[in-house]
């Protein structure tokens, strides 16, 4: 696997499936192109197309849910950075979305950037992806998101401010905040 090759598929195609930046409303727009664009290790997108691979698929077909799972990473560090949770001011040595753009846009860009992400995948014209298998992506991203997922361990994560946590507090918070959008990114992968 070229990583590299696989980092510049997925960039192209986050930039493909970004609204452009010049069209109205362009401060959201901007707001979405600055979260998602320019920087990260696009770990997600990677692990898609391992998950693909492992059941022999390469193909352009891994886009769609590379960029899914990828926007959704990019919501929660939007909404992880705003002054009601973690209050970040830098994000990969730039302004973090809330300090470019205001916190209101910031939460907007978010909101917009989660929906782009189930959008993708519902869409029959974005991939060959046949009914069943747009469907059970959209559940497994939706299932890795949600109060069971990444939400669910940024809730625990709140709840233990000012609190120490046992290892297996400490490690079910992981699993929900981090653990269960990388197991997503493979799954997406295989379903494809």
């Amino acid at each position: 696997m070229n990583f590299k090759r696989l980092i510049a598929r997925a960039e192209a195609a986050l930039g493909q499936a970004l609204p452009r930046a010049d069209l109205p409303p362009r401060t959201l727009h901007k707001a979405m192109h600055h979260a998602v664009l320019g920087g990260g290790k696009r770990l997600r997108p990677l692990l898609v197309y391992a998950g693909g691979r492992a059941f022999g698929e390469e193909g352009p077909v891994l886009d769609a849910p590379a960029c899914a799972v990828e926007l959704i990473h990019a919501y929660s560090l939007v909404h992880d950075d705003l002054p009601a949770m973690d209050d970040d001011k830098l994000r990969r040595g730039r302004p973090t979305c809330h300090v470019a753009f205001g916190e209101a846009m910031a939460i907007l860009a978010g909101d917009a950037l989660q929906a782009l992400a189930f959008e993708i995948l519902a869409d029959p014209a974005r991939s060959e992806l046949d009914p069943a298998q747009r469907s059970a992506m959209l559940q497994c991203l939706g299932t890795a998101c949600g109060s069971g997922g990444m939400a669910g361990g940024q809730a625990l994560d709140l709840d233990a401010i000012g609190r120490n946590l046992d290892l297996a507090a400490l490690e079910r918070m992981h699993q929900l905040k981090t653990g269960a959008l990388i197991r997503a990114s493979v799954r997406l992968g295989a379903l494809a």
